[in-house]
C-alpha cells in the first residue's frame, strides 16, 4: 500500500507506524488510506500553525477541524471521529496527554484569558480557541526559572519579533488575524496588572512590518498598528 503523496509536515515520520497500527487493529485497507489522509492533513496544518511534536492538544485538533470547515471542506469529521488517530498520536508522543488537575502557571493564566474572552468579549468558541492557542505559544516560549508566566520584561521589540516569526509563513489575511490575537492578549495582561502598560498599541499593523529589515525597530520607536484591534 502506498502512503500519502504530499508532505505530511512534522507527522511524516509517523505515517508508516500509523499504517501498521491501523492494519493490526483490523481496519480495512480502504479505511486505512482515508485515515492516513487525515493524518497528512493534520500534519500540514501543524506545520502551518507552528504546532510542534509533543504540543498537540484536543483543542488544537478542534481548531484544525474548524479551519477545514471554514475553508468549505465537505464531510469534515468530528473530534470524536478522530479518536483512533488521537490514541496513536498519544502513544507516539506527538499528542499531549492532558492532565487538567496539574496545570502549569501558564496554563492557569491561559484559562483565565479564555474566561475573559468569553465573558468580557463575547467571542465565539472557535475564535477563543484560536486566540488562546497563540497566547499559549507566546507565553510558553518566554517562561524561565525566574519568570513562570513569561510576562517579565515585555516590550515592543519582543512583541514585534514574535509577531514576525508567526506571520512570515502565512498569507496576508492570516497575518492580520495574528496581529489581532496578539493585541488581545497584551490588552488582557495589562487589565490583569501583569504589565505596567498596555503593549497592545506597540503591535505593528501588518503594513507596518512587512518588507522592513527589522520590524522591532518600528515597535521600539512607538509605531502604532491601526486596524484589527479586538
Amino acid at each position: 500500500m502506498s502512503g500519502p503523496r504530499r508532505q505530511d509536515g512534522p507527522l511524516a515520520p509517523f505515517v508508516s507506524g500509523y499504517r501498521v497500527w491501523l492494519l493490526e487493529a483490523g481496519y480495512t485497507p480502504q479505511t486505512v488510506r482515508a485515515m492516513l489522509k487525515e493524518l497528512g492533513s493534520l500534519g500540514r496544518w501543524m506545520d502551518a500553525e507552528g504546532v510542534e511534536i509533543g504540543a498537540l492538544t484536543v483543542g488544537a485538533i478542534e481548531l484544525f477541524l474548524a479551519d477545514r470547515r471554514a475553508a468549505g471542506r465537505r464531510r469534515v469529521p468530528t473530534v470524536r471521529a478522530l479518536r483512533s488517530m488521537q490514541a496513536y498520536l498519544r502513544q507516539a508522543g506527538v499528542m499531549v496527554v492532558e492532565q487538567p488537575l496539574t496545570l502549569s502557571p501558564v496554563e492557569t493564566l491561559v484559562g483565565e484569558y479564555r474566561g475573559w474572552l468569553v465573558a468580557d468579549r463575547g467571542l465565539a468558541a472557535m475564535t477563543v480557541l484560536r486566540y488562546e492557542t497563540l497566547a499559549r505559544r507566546f507565553l510558553t516560549a518566554r517562561v524561565t526559572p525566574t519568570d513562570e508566566l513569561g510576562v517579565a520584561d515585555l516590550d515592543g521589540a519582543v512583541v514585534a519579533r514574535f509577531l514576525l516569526g508567526e506571520c512570515e509563513r502565512v498569507c496576508l489575511g492570516s497575518a492580520k488575524g495574528k496581529v489581532a490575537e496578539l493585541r488581545s492578549l497584551l490588552r488582557f495582561l495589562h487589565v490583569c496588572g501583569l504589565t505596567q502598560r498596555s503593549l497592545a498599541e506597540s503591535v505593528p499593523g501588518v503594513a507596518g512590518w512587512r518588507g522592513n529589515d527589522d520590524p522591532a525597530d518600528d515597535a521600539a520607536g512607538g509605531h502604532r498598528g491601526a486596524a484589527g484591534e479586538l
